[in-house]
């Protein structure tokens, strides 16, 4: 360092993304600062029962929806969104 200076520090800012501002471009030149997922604001409501008698593309929307994987029957989906969403009271 010459004389403690901030002038290396700034310097040595590495450039991140491939776009303007150091942020990733999609389509149509709009900014994908945090990639294609993104977190839901609220958390999923359901009960015991409603996840039971929930159909398989409703339990597959909600899976994706949290970037959770969807694989398995619908039994496993259940069994996964039940432990995922539902706390012990």
């Amino acid at each position: 360092m010459s004389g403690g200076g901030t002038e290396s520090m700034a310097a040595a800012q590495p450039h991140v993304g491939g776009g303007a501002n150091g942020h990733q471009q999609v389509q149509g030149g709009k900014d994908n600062r945090c990639g294609r997922f993104q977190m839901p604001l609220h958390y999923p409501r359901y009960t015991r029962a409603e996840y039971e008698s929930m159909p398989e593309w409703k339990l597959d929307c909600l899976l994706s929806q949290y970037g959770l994987p969807i694989a398995g029957d619908l039994n496993q989906k259940r069994k996964f969104a039940m432990g995922a969403f539902l706390w012990p009271h």
